[in-house]
């Protein structure tokens, strides 16, 4: 069974940084696909970054890109997402999602991944 945990979240000041985690058990991590989804209230859910850990390619959504990096360590099953420069419209519930394999693009951008994480606030407020 796939588990994923995610941590980081929080309160950051607008221009500030932070950092996600996203902890995956229960797959083969480096044949997997991992990515990072946005909600925030009254808007639909949002491709924020995604990467394809077998070729270790990455992706990332137009309102993120140049701004926040998506990583891997492979030694701890995790994927972090790196946020600079943050502004009010970063504010949403972040989601980590996996699936047991590769995947393109278009399937990930879709969010057509298997297992998702329960979500971490992210607030970004002076």
């Amino acid at each position: 069974q796939v588990q994923l945990a995610e941590s980081g979240g929080g309160l950051v000041q607008p221009g500030g940084s932070l950092s996600l985690s996203c902890a995956a058990s229960g797959l083969p991590f480096t044949r997997s696909t991992m990515a990072w989804f946005r909600q925030a209230p009254g808007k639909e859910r949002e491709f924020v970054a995604g990467i394809r850990l077998r070729d270790n390619n990455k992706f990332y959504g137009d309102s993120v890109k140049g701004r926040f990096t998506i990583a891997r360590d492979n030694a701890k099953n995790t994927v972090t997402l790196t946020m600079n420069s943050l502004n009010a419209e970063d504010t949403a519930v972040y989601y980590c999602a996996a699936e047991p394999r590769s995947m393109i693009l278009s399937a990930i951008w879709a969010g057509q991944l298997d297992s998702w994480g329960q979500g971490t606030q992210v607030t970004v407020s002076s």
